[in-house]
């Protein structure tokens, strides 16, 4: 692949394939706006000459992919195949974005993970129970610290967190909604961008990924409603008897890295981290927190970004 690549998104589980092109002239990187996306149907599998026809149409010429007659040579897998390694050593160039978030706060651990934010000078992405914030006036400060804190953002993870109750919580899809709603005003939230408790589930610029559980339609009225849904890529555990790390930081650090550089995140070059809350709680965690963060910003090409700013694209 030649040319100056700008952008290329690639999402391997739906096979939609997004090119974004421009050079160095302002008429062609006005030419291209938006994103242009083409799906790999079967159709246009059939015909590698058609299929790459209309890559061109799409991105104007400014990108050059390998031409038709030596396409038409080869099966349409290994057209496909082709095109998707040619779009990986693109990817390879690119600078990665982590998003290191934590759930269910204000718990005790959120002193903790407030002042590493501050003492690393890295974004972090906190997703918020209502209820929590009100427990007590010790929560309710450390709700404010993460307010206050330029390098702490605040999001909604629900008012009662489902009572941890997911399934009877969803099939009312009404009242889960309402119950961010009131999660959003009690604490003076300002981002709309939410997480929901339980569920893996995506809805933001037009995407569409749920898992298996039943909160589709309360992540749909949210979405309509203007807010960004998000899941995670890469889960840190946490040990449910003694509320520590279930998995050591070598182990964290290398899966990031892999879902990196194998792009098995929802979207390449964009890895989100998840995390709870009151695993910090404890002195160990928080020195493993430290030494993930210390990890991840040997590689200058790492960058940490706060979730309102997902995804970041070339």
């Amino acid at each position: 692949m030649s040319g100056k690549l700008l952008g290329c998104f690639l999402a391997l589980g739906s096979s939609l394939f997004i090119f974004n092109a421009c050079n160095t002239t302002a008429s062609k990187a006005s030419a291209l706006a938006g994103l242009d996306t083409i799906r790999y149907d079967e159709d246009l599998m059939e015909s590698p000459a058609l299929l790459m026809d209309k890559l061109d149409s799409l991105n104007k010429g400014l990108i050059s992919f390998p031409a038709v007659d030596s396409l038409n040579k080869i099966t349409p897998k290994q057209a496909k195949q082709l095109l998707k390694d040619s779009i990986y050593r693109e990817l390879r160039k690119k600078p990665k974005h982590i998003y290191l978030t934590f759930d269910d706060g204000p718990l005790l651990g959120s002193d903790a993970i407030d002042s590493i934010a501050t003492q690393k000078q890295v974004k972090i992405s906190a997703f918020l129970i209502g209820k929590h914030a009100r427990m007590s006036k010790r929560l309710t400060g450390f709700l404010q610290r993460y307010l206050d804190n330029p390098l702490v953002e605040a999001y909604n993870h629900s008012y009662t967190h489902a009572h941890h109750r997911y399934q009877t919580f969803y099939a009312d899809s009404t009242g889960a909604f309402a119950d961010f709603a009131k999660a959003q005003e009690d604490m003076g939230l300002t981002h709309k961008v939410a997480r929901l408790p339980g569920r893996n589930i995506w809805r933001f610029d037009g995407l569409k990924r749920s898992d298996s559980g039943n909160g589709a339609t309360t992540a749909e009225m949210l979405y309509n409603s203007g807010y960004k849904v998000f899941g995670w890529d890469v889960e840190w555990r946490i040990d449910g008897n003694t509320g520590k790390s279930a998995q050591s930081v070598s182990d964290t650090y290398r899966t990031i890295r892999r879902f990196l550089d194998k792009n098995y995140t929802l979207l390449p070059n964009n890895v989100v981290v998840l995390m709870h809350d009151d695993m910090f709680n404890h002195p160990k965690s928080r020195a493993q927190l430290r030494a993930l963060i210390d990890s991840l910003k040997q590689h200058p090409e790492y960058h940490f970004e706060f979730m309102s700013a997902y995804p970041k694209k070339y």
